[in-house]
């Protein structure tokens, strides 16, 4: 009898590249923390399945502060995956490892074309021009579009529970009733365009501004939202 015998494959390293969400605290913490809180009482599941790293450049924690701090943060529902801007041997047994060298962009990368499909984007989104994405369907809640390289336009609505990610300036040619944050790869310039506010979310540039926090006389109406300094600004069109 012939018994085959199989060669085991040599180990196989890959290197992969995932960006992530950075949260980097300022003193005094007690006031950062407070903003933190109001974000994520103002808009539930912001950071729910997020790759979240802790930049710790700005404060002078030591190893009991930084212990404190991620305790704080697991309260919340925010779990750390790696720590900036701390030396290694200044973490504890069973804290997050430290890392270095990160580009800045806060933004992943754009969804593959499988992962599109099981989010239910059933349609491959176009390029309506270079350094900008038209997506022809509705995002629907629960969906993340995000796009590094410039403009998103939406030609349907936005539902609540979804968001779009732009590192330019979002068109929204429906209802936005989710989140949208333009200008998050540093562009201030950068502008929110809907035909219809009823937002859980806006951002610009890393400023952000909750539904809570909107004026009322431009909700349910054609507005645009830019930033001016460090205020959002915004005003209804037409």
């Amino acid at each position: 009898m012939t018994v085959a015998v199989r060669t085991r494959s040599s180990l196989r390293f890959r290197g992969r590249s995932f960006l992530a969400l950075v949260l980097a605290p300022e003193p005094p913490l007690a006031d950062w923390m407070a903003e933190l809180d109001n974000l994520v009482g103002r808009s539930q599941g912001f950071f729910a399945g997020r790759a979240v790293i802790l930049d710790v450049s700005a404060l002078n924690l030591d190893k009991a502060g930084l212990t404190t701090l991620l305790s704080d943060l697991s309260t919340r529902g925010i779990r750390i995956m790696a720590i900036e801007g701390t030396e290694p041997a200044s973490l504890g047994l069973g804290m997050p490892p430290a890392v270095n060298g990160g580009r800045d962009t806060d933004l992943a990368e754009l969804l593959s074309s499988a992962e599109r499909q099981k989010a239910g984007l059933k349609t491959e989104p176009r390029t309506a021009a270079p350094g900008s994405l038209m997506l022809e369907n509705p995002v629907r809640s629960g969906q993340s579009i995000i796009f590094p390289q410039g403009d998103v336009t939406v030609l349907g609505s936005v539902a609540s529970g979804a968001e779009v990610i732009a590192g330019g300036s979002i068109h929204i040619y429906g209802a936005l009733r989710g989140r949208a944050l333009a200008g998050s790869a540093g562009n201030a310039k950068a502008r929110i365009f809907c035909q219809k506010l009823e937002a859980e979310l806006l951002a610009i540039d890393g400023l952000y501004r909750t539904a809570d926090d909107m004026d009322s006389q431009y909700r349910g109406r054609p507005a645009q939202i830019w930033l001016e300094g460090d205020v959002i600004r915004m005003a209804a069109l037409g």
